[in-house]
């Protein structure tokens, strides 16, 4: 498997833009490697804890247990009804202690907190920890937990993850391998993005065939504490926390318009509205959606005088508006 590009030295210009414009992964060695939360971290899961709770206030967080028989792997049941382990929310001071209690053991439980934003419970943390290559305003999340593993998946925004105790892999794949994933259910997902169905640990290629020609295209690395990674938008992530007690914080933010909409919805309803047309017609859309989405012969507006370009051009604030309020009344009309 290649390896991700790496690189130690960074400005915020590089970063803004020739890293995020080329939409390529990249690791930075020692991007956060000052952080206190860093340096506490490399005394040992003792000395972690206790930075944690000094700024704890004692608000539960959203956190995952599972039975040492899962080996981490956060999951679905055997008939997807339901996941292999619970989710609840529980106090961060008990769960840290738990963490250490168990972090030796030889088959450890799972336990991980999840997506924790740092200025909500861990006020004055971000403070003495901050990422000087992103905007203020970017709050920060933090992942604590075991030897969790966590399925292939995607998020819908850029993301620079920056491991801070523990050591954590990535394996990376571009959102063209989809195909190659065998992706469990949209509308049912263990955090609210659809994970693969493959075991990149024990892939098994005669039920996920395909999933040697993702391989192919995939990339790895291992980050220590320190370390960060840049995950471009959609790009699918799989990530194995590979000591006792983990921890990372990453940063998610968008450069699309927070006034359009929510992709995700556009594809959903594509799939009602087209999927099931004889292939003759959806072949007749596929056309269109090249032609007027994603351009691929340019800008299907160019021929147009500006004030004649309609959706197709720029587009105000009040004119979004009024297209969102056509489409609601044709969806709220539907059977």
């Amino acid at each position: 498997m290649k390896k991700i590009e790496e690189i130690k030295n960074i400005s915020v210009e590089e970063f803004h833009h020739e890293i995020v414009p080329a939409g390529k992964p990249i690791v930075i060695r020692d991007l956060v490697k000052d952080w206190p939360i860093v340096t506490e971290g490399k005394k040992g899961n003792y000395a972690f804890c206790e930075y944690i709770k000094k700024f704890d206030i004692g608000l539960n967080v959203n956190t995952i247990y599972g039975d040492p028989s899962i080996n981490g792997r956060v999951f679905y049941n055997h008939d997807l009804t339901g996941l292999n382990c619970s989710l609840g929310q529980h106090n961060v001071l008990d769960s840290l202690n738990y963490l250490q209690e168990h972090a030796n053991d030889n088959q450890a439980p799972t336990i991980a907190l999840q997506s924790v934003a740092i200025d909500r419970h861990f006020p004055g943390m971000q403070n003495e920890n901050p990422l000087f290559l992103l905007d203020k305003n970017i709050n920060p999340r933090i992942w604590i937990g075991s030897k969790v593993i966590v399925a292939a998946h995607y998020d819908p925004s850029e993301n620079i993850a920056c491991c801070v105790t523990g050591r954590r892999r990535f394996t990376l794949l571009p959102p063209e391998e989809v195909g190659n994933l065998y992706v469990g259910p949209l509308e049912y997902t263990p955090a609210g993005s659809p994970i693969s169905m493959v075991d990149f640990e024990k892939p098994d290629f005669e039920q996920y065939p395909k999933f040697k020609q993702a391989l192919s295209a995939a990339l790895q690395t291992e980050l220590n504490p320190g370390d960060a990674i840049f995950i471009p938008y959609l790009w699918w992530h799989h990530v194995q926390s590979l000591e006792g007690i983990n921890a990372l914080v990453n940063y998610w933010w968008n450069h699309a318009d927070s006034k359009r909409d929510e992709p995700r919805n556009a594809l959903f309803h594509s799939m009602l509205s087209i999927r099931d047309l004889p292939p003759h017609q959806r072949q007749a859309w596929h056309a269109l959606f090249e032609h007027y989405v994603f351009e691929k012969n340019g800008s299907a507006a160019a021929h147009l005088p500006l004030n004649r370009q309609g959706i197709l051009g720029e587009i105000s604030d009040d004119y979004i508006k009024t297209i969102r309020l056509a489409l609601s009344k044709s969806l709220n009309h539907l059977p």
